[in-house]
């Protein structure tokens, strides 16, 4: 009587080796190769391109948008800067026009009134120079925020990893070099 375990030894014995390299099953693994390598490629081309797409025409959109908001806020502080020029302009006229009639008018109180009036062109000076100022600082600062919003978009959309750091100063110094 023979023992099992060394029938089972033999029996293993003759048929050694990988099942993947058994010739005589390679064409249905190549069959089913085929057949899977399809299956992935419709998968591919029928849910992840389209969302993959999708996804870059949003990120392309928010960036125009972006862009868009950005032009505006400089418009905006083109606008208010050339206010600002004609409120001094304005202004100027106005303190020449006191000035001449201050002048015509009262000979004696001319240094009083010239006093005064160059006082109320400063105050008024002052004041649009310090809106202007806060006007642009604000249009600065949120040009500023979207660049490096938009410095940041664009980077991640070619799939690179950078530095918050490196981008926020790469965005100054090019922000710096446009004021200057």
């Amino acid at each position: 009587m023979a023992d099992p375990i060394t029938e089972a030894a033999e029996g293993a014995g003759q048929a050694a080796g990988m099942p993947q390299l058994d010739f005589s099953t390679f064409g249905n693994q190549i069959f089913w190769l085929v057949v899977t390598l399809v299956v992935i490629y419709l998968i591919l081309i029928r849910v992840a391109l389209p969302r993959i797409g999708g996804v870059l025409a949003e990120r392309a959109g928010a960036i125009t948008s972006d862009l868009t908001r950005a032009e505006e806020l400089r418009r905006k502080a083109t606008e208010a800067e050339a206010a600002y020029e004609q409120a001094l302009a304005d202004a100027r006229a106005q303190a020449g026009r006191i000035a001449g009639e201050t002048r015509a008018a009262i000979q004696a109180e001319l240094a009083a009134e010239m006093d005064k009036a160059e006082a109320q062109i400063a105050a008024r000076a002052a004041e649009s120079e310090t809106a202007i100022a806060a006007i642009r600082d604000e249009a600065v600062a949120s040009v500023t925020a979207v660049a490096r919003d938009t410095a940041r978009a664009i980077v991640a959309a070619f799939g690179v990893t950078a530095d918050d750091k490196a981008v926020d100063a790469a965005v100054d110094a090019r922000v710096n070099e446009v004021d200057a």
